[in-house]
Formats: C-alpha cells, sequence, structure tokens
C-alpha cells in the first residue's frame, strides 16, 4: 500500500533496557543513582508521579536525566573546562512504578553558561519516553529554592502561567517533587528541541 510509512511509539520497555544493577550481564551504565565516590556537591533526591491526560498514572515510563555537576561542568569531551569529579556520567535512567513513581538520586547541579553569556539557572535536563508517544518530550527540572530560577533566560520563553510546572519543590531536606503531566489542565510544559 504507497504512502507514509506509519509512525511506531516508543514504548513498551523491558526490563533489560533499564540495565536495573547487576541482573543482567552487562554494564548497569543506566541507573537513577549518579552519585559516584569522587562526587561533590550537594546530594539530593529526586522523586514523582507520571500522569497522562485523564490523570491516571503511567506504570511504564522511562525518565532520562542529564546534568552538570555542582560546579556546572558536564561529563561531556564538548565541555572543555574539565571534570573534577572523574567518575561522574551526570546521565541517568528510571522506569516507573506501578503507581507510576519514578526517583533519582544524585547531586544539585550548578549555574552552566548559556548562549547569551549569562549563567544559567541550576537544572536537569529530562526527556520522558511513554506508551503512545512517537518521540521522547524534553523538559527542565528547576529548583524552587534557586533564586537565578525566576530570571533564568530559557525560564523567560515559558508562558508565566506555566512556568511552575517546571519547578521542583523542596519537600525535606535534599528531596525534591517534581510531577509530570502529559497532557491536560496541568500540562508539563515540554520543548521543541
Amino acid at each position: 500500500m504507497p504512502g507514509i510509512t506509519p509512525s511506531q511509539t516508543v514504548g513498551p520497555f523491558y526490563a533489560y533496557g533499564l540495565t536495573p544493577n547487576g541482573k543482567y550481564a552487562w554494564n548497569d551504565a543506566f541507573t537513577n543513582n549518579l552519585l559516584t565516590p569522587d562526587v561533590t556537591g550537594d546530594k539530593i533526591r529526586i522523586e514523582g508521579v507520571i500522569y497522562d491526560g485523564d490523570g491516571k498514572v503511567v506504570p511504564d515510563a522511562v525518565l532520562e536525566i542529564w546534568q552538570a555537576d555542582a560546579q556546572g561542568r558536564f561529563a561531556d569531551p564538548q565541555d572543555s573546562r574539565g571534570i573534577p569529579n572523574s567518575s561522574w556520567r551526570g546521565f541517568g535512567r528510571s522506569g516507573t512504578t506501578d503507581a507510576g513513581e519514578y526517583s533519582f538520586d544524585t547531586i544539585k547541579p550548578g549555574a552552566v553558561p548559556g548562549i547569551d553569556g549569562k549563567d544559567q539557572a541550576p537544572h536537569i535536563v529530562m526527556a520522558v519516553f511513554g506508551r503512545g508517544m512517537t518521540m521522547q518530550s524534553m523538559t527542565r527540572i528547576y529548583f524552587d529554592d534557586e533564586a537565578a530560577t525566576a530570571t533564568d533566560a530559557v525560564m523567560q520563553l515559558v508562558p508565566a502561567e506555566r512556568r511552575s510546572t517546571l519547578i521542583a519543590k523542596k519537600t525535606a531536606a535534599g528531596v525534591y517533587r517534581f510531577d509530570i503531566h502529559l497532557q491536560g489542565d496541568n500540562e508539563t510544559v515540554f520543548f521543541d528541541v
């Protein structure tokens, strides 16, 4: 039949795709625990729930984060500043539970240089993969206890009434909550990158 090839969703996901710490015989490069023995900075935990457009939890999503270290440096050859944490990867992956919950143990990132020469507020980049999605959705996690969040250049691109969907709320010492709404009235802001 001639025509456009139909799209496929980015799921379902299988357990081996999450490389759960030694359960499979290869390097567990992707984990929700980004903490390494030589990492410096404030250790934090980000936790939350993913909801679909009807407000129901999404039990089979996968989230990936990428972030700078506490000094605002990336574990990437393109960041020529070099990182003092030699084993820091700055990348993690978490699947959701049956209750739609996810979590990451990491460090609070530092400010990173922006393209305008000004520092960007500390943030974490997150990709969300799930059933029914033909490609991942990209968002950012900012922190409610960082003054620079309010003046961040990327945050300023978001309508004021929607900015709260990008801000993780501190719920306890070292713990932040960041719920994700894929659609609906409280839809998280996603970026077209």
